[in-house]
Order: C-alpha cells, then sequence, then structure tokens
C-alpha cells in the first residue's frame, strides 16, 4: 500500500502545484505590440511590463487580475474620443503611465480609468492630462489611488467632470494624489469607510472635495487650495476633518468648509487661511470644532440658526474681518476657551481665562449679512461706531452667543 500511497502523492504534487506567472513585453514593432494584445494572452497572475511610447488604443479592458506597469511613462492616448483602461476584474495594478486625452460625454462617464464593482485595485503613480472623469471608482471595494497627479484644462464645468470619482464605494485609501482643473477634485457619493489623505487639491472650478452621502470617513493631512469652495459635506454623518489646510478658496460664496445636514462629526487641527468663509453650518449638529486656526477670512465660522448642538472650543481667531456670524438671536451652540484677537477683557487672576465673557458677533456683522452692500464701511469710523454701541446697550447681537472662558494667549497647535 506504502507504493500506491507514494504515487498519488506524486502525481497530486505534480497536477496541484501552480504554473509560474510570467512578464509579457509590449512594445512598438515586437510580436506583442499593444497593450490589449498582452492583457488578452495574459493569465491570472502575470505582470504586463509596456515600454515607452505612443500607444493609441480605443479603451483596454482588463478582465482578469494581472498588474500592469509602464516603464517610464509609456502614453496611452485616447484621442479625445475613447475611454482609456477600463477594469473589470479583482486584484489588478496599474502603475507608472500616462494617459492623456480622453474623450467626453454628457451622457455616460468616460474616465482615464474606469473601476468597475470589483475589489483590492491598486492605481498608483500615473499620470493623467486632459481626461474627462479622471480616475472613476463605481461599486468597489478595498481599493487604493496612491501617488497620482490628474491634471485637466476645460474652461466650463461642462467640459471637465471630477478628477477622482467614487461612487457607492467602500473601504478606499485615497493617498497622496494631486488634483487640479477638474470641476470636483475629489468626490465622495455614497463612499463609507475611507481614507482621503496627503492629497493636494488645487485650482478646480467647484470644489476641493465633496461628500454626498458618505458615512465614516476621515479626510486627514489635506491641501485644498485656490478651488472655488475648499471642501462641501453634505448629508452625512460621522466624518473626520483633521490636519488640514483650506487655503485662498475666495470669491463670491467661497468656503473652506461647507456643511448642510452633517451630524456627529469632528473638525480638529485644520488651519483655515484667507479664505471667505472658513466654515459655513447650515443645519449640522452635534459637530465638534477643537484646535483649529483662522487666520485672515472674511467670516472664521458662518453658523446658521438651524444648526444646533455644536461645540466650538479651543480654536485660534486671528485677524478675520468677522470671527462669527449667524442669522438668528437664537443660538444653542456652544462656545468655550477660544482665543480671540478682538477681545479686549481683562484677566486679573492671571489664570490664562478672561474675566469677562466675550461675544464675538459684532453689530456690524448682522447689518452686513442682511445688506451685503454695507461692506463699503468696513472699518469706517461709523461700523466701528456701530460695535462700541452694541457693546454699550446689546440688541441686534445674538445674547447667548457667548465665550464664557476666552483665553487671553493663543492657544499652541
Amino acid at each position: 500500500m506504502k507504493p500506491v500511497f507514494l504515487c498519488i502523492g506524486f502525481l497530486l504534487s505534480v497536477y496541484c502545484t501552480p504554473i509560474s506567472a510570467v512578464t509579457l513585453h509590449v512594445e512598438k514593432g515586437h510580436s506583442i505590440y499593444s497593450i490589449q494584445q498582452a492583457v488578452n494572452m495574459a493569465k491570472n497572475g502575470d505582470t504586463i511590463l509596456v515600454a515607452p511610447g505612443n500607444y493609441k488604443e480605443k479603451n483596454i479592458t482588463i478582465n482578469k487580475p494581472i498588474v500592469l506597469l509602464g516603464n517610464n511613462y509609456p502614453v496611452i492616448d485616447g484621442e479625445h474620443t475613447y475611454q482609456l483602461i477600463s477594469v473589470r476584474a479583482d486584484g489588478v495594478i496599474i502603475k507608472g503611465f500616462k494617459l492623456i486625452h480622453s474623450g467626453t460625454s454628457s451622457l455616460i462617464d468616460i474616465a482615464g480609468i474606469k473601476v468597475y464593482d470589483v475589489k483590492n485595485i491598486t492605481i498608483e503613480n500615473n499620470i493623467l492630462e486632459d481626461t474627462f472623469f479622471g480616475i472613476y471608482l463605481q461599486g468597489a471595494t478595498h481599493c487604493t489611488i496612491k501617488n497620482n497627479r490628474l491634471t485637466a484644462y476645460a474652461k466650463t464645468d461642462q467640459q471637465s467632470a471630477n478628477g477622482i470619482h467614487c461612487w457607492k464605494c467602500d473601504s478606499l485609501s485615497i493617498i497622496g494624489n494631486t488634483v487640479t482643473g477638474h470641476r470636483d477634485g475629489i468626490y465622495f457619493e455614497f463612499v463609507t469607510n475611507s481614507l482621503i489623505w496627503k492629497n493636494r487639491s488645487i485650482k478646480n472650478s467647484r470644489y476641493g472635495l465633496h461628500f454626498m452621502f458618505s458615512h465614516n470617513d476621515a479626510y486627514i493631512a489635506n491641501i485644498f487650495q485656490n478651488n472655488s469652495a475648499g471642501v462641501s459635506v453634505m448629508f452625512t454623518h460621522g466624518v473626520s476633518m483633521l490636519n488640514n489646510v483650506f487655503e485662498d478658496n475666495w470669491g463670491d460664496g467661497c468656503y473652506g468648509i461647507f456643511l448642510k445636514e452633517i451630524t456627529d462629526s469632528h473638525i480638529s487641527g485644520n488651519t483655515f487661511l484667507r479664505n471667505t468663509t472658513a466654515i459655513f453650518f447650515e443645519g449640522a449638529t452635534r459637530i465638534l470644532v477643537e484646535k483649529n486656526t483662522f487666520i485672515k477670512n472674511g467670516w472664521a465660522v458662518k453658523i446658521q440658526a438651524n444648526s444646533i448642538q455644536n461645540t466650538i472650543k479651543n480654536n485660534n481667531f486671528l485677524a478675520n474681518s468677522f470671527d462669527i456670524a449667524t442669522n438668528g438671536s437664537l443660538v444653542e451652540n456652544t462656545f468655550n476657551k477660544n482665543y480671540w484677537d478682538k477681545y479686549e477683557g481683562y484677566d486679573l487672576n492671571k489664570d490664562g481665562v478672561g474675566d469677562v465673557p466675550y461675544h464675538p458677533v459684532s453689530m456690524f456683522s448682522m447689518i452686513v449679512a442682511e445688506n451685503p452692500t454695507a461692506m463699503i464701511l468696513f472699518r469706517s469710523f461709523m461700523a466701528t461706531l456701530f460695535d462700541k454701541t452694541e457693546k454699550i446697550l446689546p440688541s441686534l447681537t445674538p445674547e447667548n452667543l457667548v465665550d464664557k472662558l476666552p483665553l487671553m494667549k493663543p492657544l499652541r497647535l
């Protein structure tokens, strides 16, 4: 019996040993001269290495788990007509390509790279220029989009779509990308449990980052600069917004962060520099805003009367035109232990906390909220007189919007 078992073991070892993955080389003028040809020939787990050159191919479709590597950034050119790469299999890796000139359409979502209902995809170290959508993830899970550079040149929103567009996804990692010139730099809709970390979203025509119905996500250590608006977070809960920079999002109706119908979230460690409005609350509830620095913004915080149970504490307010603005007289939010550079109180017991509560809403800001043309009087003697009079005989500003423990020195954040 022993020889029989040895024979069976030998046969099993022969037939069960996996065939080693191979590398297919793509180069113009050689036997494998197109990327789609190599994809069709490849087996699961193979690597396709593409030589430098210009490859004009119609929507390369990847339907098996392979690694697609570019040597010295070979160019895939969609000739302003086609989608460039479609991913329809789990476990695909795409690295080191330059993808240019996708088609555009108002009816279908054409992208540089589009991922369809799969998982464990890595898209890394690619350059995408002049694409409609840049990288588009649809129904994807456990995917990593890392260190890509996406640039669009359209002059209107209709001519360009979003840089990194994610719809109905879970457990994504969007890391270290630079997105410029798109409609929204990064777009999340119905995306959960995902991370946006160390990206730069600059000079996009609408939002640097746009959230819709996307819960329990975090965006950390990103830069949102010179967009029409920095970040919009809408109809969402459980978002962590930590250690980001919102800079020069400047213009009529522009914000660092716009919060609409959002609950149970955390905004901490961010820097807001030269935004028209740093944070705008509309229908926002139970948001903790702490350890942020607001510098040289038009309005540091605008908080609508329909925003309640929010806590704004341990922040620095420095050289803003207006620190706080609201549109109601009853404010159900807590302001506590912030540093206000406009505070003129005193600290007799030297405990670092002002002895007199601070009301950060000025009368002139209330007037400007109702009559924007009144800004022509900003820094005038008349505006100063309004504010001094309001401090003596308060009538317009909300009495309960007050920091009862204002700090005497800025926090070291």
